[in-house]
């Protein structure tokens, strides 16, 4: 059993930055199986940034160039930079990590919320 605790959340007016961090506990991982998720009100959960089978990092469209993942391996952490925060970036956002790379995330943070004003 894996354990996510996503803190770093907040409100934050428009073109601002803030940075989200994820500790994993209960067993050793490597950070290249975690990732970030974001749901909005009233939408489905929608993928944000994580990294691919070559262990380059991929992002959504809605989000390139303006959010950065990055790992410390040494904290079982992950990290999530985000800058020119809109506020369509308003959700909740999920830190998850999968068992094997690649393949599905199987263990899910509680969420942070992030609210960005105009």
């Amino acid at each position: 059993q894996v354990q996510l605790v996503e803190s770093g959340g907040g409100s934050v007016q428009a073109g601002g930055s803030l940075r989200l961090s994820c500790a994993a506990s209960g067993r050793t991982v490597s950070t290249y199986t975690m990732g970030w998720f974001r749901q909005a009100p009233g939408k489905e959960r929608e993928f944000v940034a994580g990294f691919s089978r070559n262990y380059s990092a991929s992002y959504a469209d809605s989000v390139k160039g303006r959010f950065t993942i990055s790992r410390d391996n040494a904290k079982n952490t992950v990290y999530l930079e985000m800058n020119s925060l809109k506020p369509e970036d308003t959700a909740v956002y999920y830190c998850a990590i999968r068992t094997v790379l690649p393949g599905p995330y199987k263990y899910w943070g509680q969420g942070t919320q992030v609210t960005v004003s105009s």
